[in-house]
């Protein structure tokens, strides 16, 4: 939560985080399916939320996709990735009543395909890290709106594709001044980053 009201603080007008599962079915946001503090190690799906809430990562307890949820959906838009099995429901079904502030996106397709029949007014992506002969094909399996693409990959007859599908894309992960402005002026719709300050500033018209 430090991260993320840090990231708001710096210009970020939206989060991208993912989730798994815990072993009583609590949704938490984590990168990865195991948690380690120290020396200690374990799968978040074998871990009750009680028992998660003894670890931390750089000092800071682990959220649940609720208490994000309640502290910042008002404020940034949350883009949810899927990860762990199971997410995609209950994910979709937190997400629905924040209506556009909302989306999910994985690079499991047959996730966000699952999240669509739970609810289909919550807005779809889909993660892709390689180049397809129709960069839109993914997002029309899915009724998704959002090319999560990998930004090494993203150049301007992708974005047009994309575009003519009536579709956006999100280029990841974009650190460099210089590519956020060569992505901008190509016309990608977002740019997910781990430095919102340099890349706000490289994408803002100057005064």
């Amino acid at each position: 939560m430090a991260a993320f009201e840090e990231a708001a603080s710096q210009g970020a007008d939206a989060l991208e985080l993912d989730v798994h599962l815990t072993a009583d079915n609590v949704l938490v946001v984590h990168h990865d399916p195991a948690v380690q503090d120290g020396g200690r190690r374990a799968a978040i799906r074998t871990l009750t939320l009680s028992a998660l809430a003894a670890f931390r990562v750089r000092g800071e307890p682990i959220p649940t996709l609720g208490q994000v949820v309640t502290g910042l959906g008002d404020r940034l838009r949350i883009y949810c990735e899927l990860k762990g099995d199971g997410t995609a429901r209950p994910a979709a079904a937190l997400l629905a009543p924040l209506g556009e502030m909302a989306a999910v996106h994985s690079f499991d397709h047959r996730m966000v395909a699952d999240a669509r029949s739970a609810t289909p007014s919550l807005p779809r992506g889909v993660l892709e890290t390689s180049y397809h002969l129709d960069p839109a094909a993914g997002l029309a399996a899915v009724g998704g709106r959002d090319l999560w693409q990998e930004q090494t990959l993203i150049d301007a007859p992708l974005v047009a594709a994309v575009h003519r599908a009536g579709g956006r894309v999100i280029a990841w992960t974009v650190n460099d001044a210089d590519r956020a402005r060569q992505l901008a002026a190509i016309g990608v719709d977002g740019l997910c980053t781990d430095d919102v300050a340099k890349i706000r500033r490289a994408i803002t018209p100057p005064m």
